[in-house]
């Protein structure tokens, strides 16, 4: 079969009105690509055109402070992709006088940008033959050709790559690229996929030995890791609170939240003032210390889930530096920390 002029032929006739396949502009596919990292379309697209109005061209984005960046990329999560967007703009802005690399073998030197964001980059700015090969391409090809390699594991990897390399269209891999994508995100869908009216039906292993659900294979996950956040939010008599900025290569780096206990078990008011980091802060006690969330709100990261308390301490004076209250927002927070904000009535 020829695959690839049949998936372009669906793909022109079925494609989704997405503003950055109207471009051709490095800085504009790059910027798209690295937000729909770990995101999906309908969430991202906002972000995008943000993005764009803040930061018009990658001179402009190279200018902009960590905070102002990791402020408007608050919601998105896997924040690591801010401050590598952020690294790699200044790269580009200031050390290759704006010009993006034009081939896959310098794209993916770029902080940030792996295989499959350095191919998608070369074939649509560049015209370059590489494989995007994406958890949407792997479900394609896993079901079509009946690949029982695990997609996560190294041969299943370097399988697929190389089967997608072998299928791309030589001559027109912008579109391949994006038509494959494309087809798994709304044709050969993770459940209920689309098979009545799927142009390969004939041709898939999957579909014509009832292995739809099993493919594609992939390892088990690495165990989820269970924490137990608690958030100290003072209030003082002048309506300031404490803000303190994540530091380390953990979650969340460089955003601001309130100041945090982490205990191993869920905390009651009794044990949890016996924290050693809890009696740095109340060196002067508390005109008043309850707890906001009698349940603890779960919030489902990738290999961790936090089990996050607020604890509200009012008090004359604060114990460190703070900031008024209404500026909390200002700051780039937590999407956990920005919800408690938007609901705490002061």
């Amino acid at each position: 079969m020829n695959f690839a002029k049949r998936l372009i032929v669906w793909y022109l006739e079925n494609k989704r009105d997405l503003p950055w396949r109207a471009t051709k502009d490095p800085y504009k596919v790059w910027l798209s690509e690295i937000i729909l990292q770990q995101t999906r379309v309908e969430q991202g697209k906002p972000y995008y055109f943000k993005f764009l109005q803040a930061f018009p061209n990658v001179f402009s984005l190279a200018n902009a402070s960590e905070e102002e960046v990791l402020k408007l990329w608050q919601g998105l999560g896997y924040y690591s992709r801010a401050r590598n967007l952020l690294y790699t703009a200044q790269h580009v802005a200031f050390n290759l006088g704006g010009e993006f690399p034009n081939n896959h073998k310098n794209l993916v030197k770029l902080k940030g940008v792996g295989d499959y964001t350095a191919s998608a980059i070369a074939s649509i700015c560049f015209d370059e033959a590489q494989a995007a090969v994406d958890g949407n391409v792997y479900r394609v090809l896993a079901r079509l050709f009946g690949i029982e390699t695990p997609t996560n594991s190294s041969a299943g990897i370097k399988q697929f790559r190389n089967l997608a390399q072998e299928l791309i269209s030589k001559d027109d891999p912008a579109n391949f690229n994006q038509a494959l994508i494309e087809f798994g995100s709304e044709q050969c869908k993770p459940r209920n996929p689309l098979c009545n009216t799927c142009p390969f039906s004939s041709e898939c292993v999957a579909y014509n030995q009832n292995k739809i659900a099993q493919l594609p294979v992939k390892l088990k996950k690495l165990k989820v890791r269970k924490r137990h956040f608690n958030y100290l939010v003072f209030v003082s008599e002048n309506g300031e609170t404490i803000m303190e900025q994540r530091r380390g290569k953990g979650i969340w780096e460089g955003l601001y939240e309130f100041p945090l206990v982490e205990t191993p078990a869920e905390a009651s008011v009794e044990n949890l003032v016996m924290e050693a980091g809890v009696q740095d802060y109340f060196s002067n006690s508390p005109k008043e210390f309850y707890l906001y969330n009698e349940i603890p709100i779960v919030h489902k990261l990738t290999h961790q889930h936090l089990y996050t308390k607020f604890w509200i301490c009012s008090c004359e004076t604060l114990p460190a530096q703070g900031v008024r209250f209404e500026e909390v927002n200002k700051y780039p927070v937590p999407v956990l920390i920005e919800n408690f904000i938007d609901t705490f009535d002061l």
